[in-house]
């Protein structure tokens, strides 16, 4: 493997903790956080507040559970009941002290880079009511842009002395990694991670390496892993599907060269991409390449070091801010349960098979434990008794035992009791399959699900909706997308949108017809590398329900700039409101009108750059104001209503001074 540093020789050669705290689900009676350490560490838990008495908690079993997934790397999650509920709408300092050698020592010690400057300790706010929120999606570490999550931590740093402006949580609604998207550089940080730490190896049934170690050393690892796959008439369209690196010229080009199969090098990109201190324990060397893809090394290499010298930052905000999150496909890999016949492919080789089992105990433990604990007893012991008697390598048919589970677990959607309720859906693992033309996107939910979906939403006076790819998306490129599924090629066009299943539209757009959903609907949605909002009404019904359809993504991913500009004007001149062609998609019973963000050019409607969103509720659970934060460090821009530009934009003397302030970004 690309590395010049030699194994540890014990485990104190390594700082105790490589990732984390990262705050996840938080409510004044229980707190939720997510760590991992070199060695299983004896930490206690210290809160601090205004008024308060502080409060020392010891987090021994069952409140912190410690899961071993190398040598040298033990995951902590740590759940915290409390009797005594904590106090909402105020700061809440909090430490985590470290015991060891008869020393005690703090965040303050072992992660200084998680405090801002002057501060002792990192602290959190529990919001009484969930009126201010940042949401967002696709985190690429190679993208050339500027990270998001670096300006949620300059957000945070400048409202310490303004608490209550603080945002109730951050909302990641898809691609927190890209496992099926990974640079050459990042994929050798990732194997001199996994020998760092000595993360458990695993046998490999039906590919062309008999393991784990094979894998890691063949000449064709990197830039090459399709050649890896089994060289018989039943894999190739798995080749062509899963790692072949389709090209989709109406969009972009996937590049799955270095996909992520093991279960080690999935662990090892979350604790890259999460923590800073991982990276100071290695020193990847750029493997043998030919002079093309040492060009390409060098190109992502640099995108990669503008990835790192934030990353501090990125760590800082997840250890201040509660975090939700949820899976799209990128997690686990590109397409992922596009059709019937994708599954049947995928599912079918226990090589591919493997590769996405291996993603979903990773999100199962690095993401989805955090979200809901309760749903995840069951799992977490099977996934303790794995790693538990493992010796270097994982008992292959107690991992394959454990996927199966996995493949068939219904709970990975979870629902926040907030005011107004969030309500975070799973369009991924149960859709709604075409019996009749199984090569057809499935819907993003089946029947049942959204039946379940409906039942959650009966009779709630207002709810947000987390939907990791848009419900009312641009119709111009669900268009497209239709032509190519008609035409036989839907992977070609990543034709996944709510609209593509007959039953699964309808039976959305019926949800909220009903009169005793919602009479408020926010939908937050990301996956499609482009910012917008909607405003969505029933037509000819003057009661009610109000839609509003946000998305805000990616965080670290942009789409073609050329290509959106194309699209936007062409959508918004084949879909005007006296358009024809509204009749002919399935929410033509919706009028969609267009939020404009307010520092694009004349007629634009999709805003195009990395940042991270933000959406401001009233009482009423309604958007009074919704923004995109841009990470390049320019003004935040918003998303107003054509008649608000237009009023600002005046001739009069007050007009002109309000056009020049949304022109300047203010907030309301």
């Amino acid at each position: 493997m690309p590395t010049d540093l030699p194994l540890p020789s014990a485990t104190s050669a390594l700082p105790p903790v490589l990732a984390g705290p990262l705050l996840r689900r938080l409510s004044p009676e229980r707190l939720i956080l997510w760590l991992v350490g070199s060695r299983p560490l004896q930490l206690s838990l210290q809160l601090a507040c205004a008024g308060s008495q502080q409060r020392l908690i010891a987090l021994d079993a069952p409140l912190c559970r410690r899961l071993r997934v190398g040598t040298h790397a033990w995951l902590h999650l740590i759940d915290v009941p409390l009797d005594t509920p904590l106090p909402t709408d105020t700061p809440i300092e909090y430490d985590l002290l470290l015991e060891e050698d008869g020393r005690r020592s703090g965040i303050a010690d072992w992660a200084p880079h998680l405090l801002h400057e002057g501060a002792r300790r990192p602290d959190f706010l529990l919001k009484s009511h969930l009126d201010n929120l940042l949401h967002g999606s696709c985190r690429k570490p190679h993208f050339p842009g500027a990270d998001g999550l670096a300006k949620v931590d300059s957000l945070l740093a400048g409202l310490r002395e303004r608490p209550q402006a603080r945002p109730a949580l951050l909302m990641l609604s898809g691609d927190q990694i890209y496992a099926d998207d990974v640079a050459g550089p990042m994929l050798a940080a990732i194997h001199a991670l996994i020998r760092r730490l000595g993360l458990y190896g695993e046998r490999l049934e039906g590919a062309l390496v008999a393991d784990s170690d094979a894998l890691y050393a063949h000449p064709l690892t990197y830039y090459r892993r399709e050649d890896l796959l089994p060289a018989f008439k039943s894999s190739e369209a798995l080749r062509e599907r899963f790692f072949g690196g389709v090209e989709k010229p109406v969009f972009t080009s996937a590049n799955a060269h270095n996909h992520l199969v093991t279960l080690a090098e999935v662990l090892a990109m979350y604790l890259l991409v999460w923590s800073p201190l991982p990276w100071t324990l290695i020193r990847p060397a750029r493997p043998a390449l030919d002079a093309d893809l040492a060009e390409r090394y060098a190109t992502e290499q640099a995108c990669l070091d503008g990835f790192l010298a934030q990353l501090p930052q990125a760590a800082r905000a997840l250890a201040h801010l509660p975090c939700l999150m949820i899976f799209d496909d990128h997690d686990v890999t590109d397409d992922w349960n596009l059709s019937a016949r994708w599954e049947e492919t995928a599912y079918g080789h226990p090589f591919s098979r493997r590769i996405i089992g291996n993603a979903l105990i990773a999100y199962a433990l690095c993401q989805g434990w955090g979200n809901d604990p309760d749903a995840f007893g069951e799992i977490l012991q099977r996934i303790e008794a794995l790693t538990a008697d493992a010796d270097e390598r994982l008992d292959d048919a107690a991992q394959d035992g454990l996927i199966d589970e996995l493949l068939k677990f219904q709970s990975w959607h979870y629902r926040l009791p907030t005011t107004p309720p969030l309500i975070v859906l799973d369009t991924r693992t149960r859709r709604w399959r075409s019996e009749s033309h199984p090569s057809r996107p499935s819907g993003l939910m089946d029947w049942e699900a959204l039946s379940e979906l409906q039942q959650e939403l009966l009779d709630e006076q207002a709810a947000v909706i987390v939907s990791p790819a848009p419900i009312f998306g641009v119709k111009l490129i669900e268009a497209v997308q239709r032509l190519f599924t008609l035409a036989g090629h839907p992977l070609l066009v990543d034709a996944e949108n709510w609209m593509a299943h007959r039953g699964s539209a309808k039976v959305i757009l019926n949800i909220f017809r009903h009169s005793r959903t919602p009479a408020n609907y926010v939908i937050l949605s990301g996956d499609v590398h482009y910012s917008f909002a909607y405003d969505v009404r029933i037509r000819h019904r003057s009661g009610g329900p109000q839609i509003w359809q946000i998305t805000s993504s990616g965080i670290k991913n942009e789409f073609p700039a050329g290509l959106l500009t194309c699209f936007d004007r062409l959508n918004r001149w084949l879909y005007t409101p006296w358009s024809p062609l509204n009749w002919l998609t399935k929410r033509r019973r919706m009028e969609v009108v267009p939020r404009i963000p307010h520092r694009g050019r004349r007629g634009e409607r999709l805003w195009n750059g990395t940042g991270i969103g933000q959406l401001l509720l009233d009482v009423l659970g309604r958007p009074r104001s919704i923004l995109q934060h841009n990470a390049d460090g320019s003004a935040p821009t918003r998303f107003v209503r054509s008649a608000e530009l237009q009023r600002a934009s005046g001739r009069t003397e007050d007009g002109i001074v309000e056009s020049a302030r949304l022109r300047r970004g203010k907030a309301e």
